[in-house]
């Protein structure tokens, strides 16, 4: 045998792993069977199975069913791999056995090698047991749902929800910068009637904190594991108080609430809170590109598009036009919410794959709850950093729209009523005319009654123009 490697074994047998290896058997056989993708769990899974299986440790020590050393090798094993330092170690591929198992094995071998040698054992001794002792009162299939809530729950809480809260200030600062630019609305993308360039921030506004509220509520309720139910939710090999301790401990270490599930058929089978999670995801998704849509059609010119708002200038924009900006920022959210929304698909139909008392497809479901979460969390930053911030209001650009805007004969209809206010607008529209030019040639209201009726800033709030 090459000094590069070392046998390890497993139930199938022995197993040729790197000797500098810290896994052993069975992720080296998972390593061999999924060459499928470059896809790997993500940093922020791997810290959250860390955590599971510190917390596990603790408990099983405190149950009296793990010795204190090895216990104390296990927690300090897993904390190395909750601070990263044996990324490298997680090898796998995220197209794998359905139920995470061979990357749950990953982890237990990972940590048993590493805690072997801090007892003072050799890497593949199994002094410490991958099974045995680092798996003790769990099985794949409710430690990897577990793990899914846990580093869901440490992506939205801690980046995410902050990234959100941070443009929703953004956006409310513009809207109460905007709120003097009269502007012209539009409804099926023509002119409609006046509305405030702040009142369009102000809604920008209240779809993020709209989106913070649901996705608060959606991180709330992934609070709920399926620690304890074992392979198939009936709780076996799994001892009275693990479950309770196990998740105090993790509580305590993340900083984030989490709770033994009262039903583990249902949660271990079924990933709807997950499914739900991301719905609150793939809901902000669409809210942000329409927000980033926006944004760039009113940016959109210098001298054929709307221009109502400057974006920051960040980067040329052409390798053939010079001078040509574009609204990348935009076009960044816009397409990161693009693979969201696909990336909800992926989830939905993976949920339909609870077949009988497993979800077989929680891998993907993983990696694809994590890339979006993170996603969306880099695209906000830059997003409100690189764009929302710098936004300015072009406010002559605005008034000049406005004022040729034939909607603007709306007002008029409890004046003139409706037919006469249509021929108004229309021969507004088809002279390029304003509205108050061609009521005055039609001579059907004083200049005193123009000013009553047309008061553009009363067009933007509720009520009926020319009420006292």
């Amino acid at each position: 045998m090459s000094s590069d490697y070392r046998t390890e074994r497993d139930s199938l047998g022995g197993v040729r792993v790197p000797a500098d290896a810290l896994y052993g058997a069975q992720t080296q056989r998972a390593k061999d069977n999924f060459p499928i993708s470059d896809l790997r769990f993500p940093r922020r899974f791997i810290a959250a199975l860390g955590h599971v299986k510190q917390a596990a440790a603790q408990a099983n020590r405190a149950l009296g069913l793990l010795d204190a050393e090895a216990a104390d090798a296990i927690v300090d094993a897993a904390q190395e791999v909750i601070a990263g330092s044996h990324d490298d170690e997680f090898v796998l591929d995220i197209f794998q056995t359905g139920s995470g198992t061979s990357t749950n094995m990953n982890a237990n071998e990972v940590i048993a090698n590493r805690a072997s040698e801090l007892v003072g054992a050799e890497r593949g001794s199994k002094a410490v047991h991958p099974n045995d002792d680092v798996n003790m009162s769990q099985s794949s299939n409710d430690t990897i749902p577990t793990t899914m809530h846990v580093a869901a729950r440490m992506g939205i809480e801690r980046d995410l929800l902050p990234s959100l809260e941070a443009l929703h200030e953004a956006l409310a600062a513009k809207a109460e910068a905007f709120d003097d630019v009269l502007k012209s609305g539009r409804t099926h993308l023509m002119d409609a009637t006046p509305v405030r360039l702040g009142q369009e921030f102000g809604g920008y506004a209240a779809q993020i904190e709209h989106a913070i509220q649901r996705i608060e509520h959606a991180s709330t309720r992934l609070s709920e594991v399926t620690l304890g139910g074992t392979a198939t939710g009936t709780g076996l090999n799994c001892p009275d108080g693990f479950p309770e301790a196990a998740l105090q401990h993790l509580t305590d270490a993340t900083g984030l609430s989490f709770y033994e599930t009262n039903n583990h058929f249902a949660q271990q089978a079924g990933k709807e809170l997950y499914l739900d999670a991301h719905g609150a995801l793939n809901t902000l998704a669409t809210a942000l590109l329409k927000i980033a849509n926006d944004l760039r059609h009113l940016s959109s010119g210098p001298t054929s598009g709307l221009g109502e708002i400057k974006l920051p200038v960040i980067q040329p924009g052409s390798s053939i036009m010079p001078g040509k900006v574009n609204p990348v920022q935009s076009e960044q959210v816009m397409m990161v919410a693009t693979q969201v929304t696909g990336n909800h698909q992926t989830i939905t139909t993976a949920n339909t794959h609870g077949n009988f008392e497993l979800n077989v497809m929680m891998p993907v479901m993983a990696h694809a709850m994590l890339q979006s979460i993170d996603l969306l969390a880099n695209s906000v930053d830059a997003f409100r950093t690189k764009c929302v911030e710098g936004i300015e209001a072009d406010r002559e650009r605005c008034r000049e729209l406005l004022e040729l805007n034939p909607s603007i004969a709306t007002a008029l209809n409890t004046a003139i009523g409706y037919d006469k206010a249509s021929e108004v607008a229309k021969t507004a529209a088809k002279d390029r005319e304003s509205v108050r030019a061609v009521v005055k040639k039609m001579d059907l209201l004083t200049e005193a009654e123009l000013d009553e009726y047309l008061d553009v800033r009363r067009m933007t709030e509720p009520g009926v123009p020319g009420d006292a």
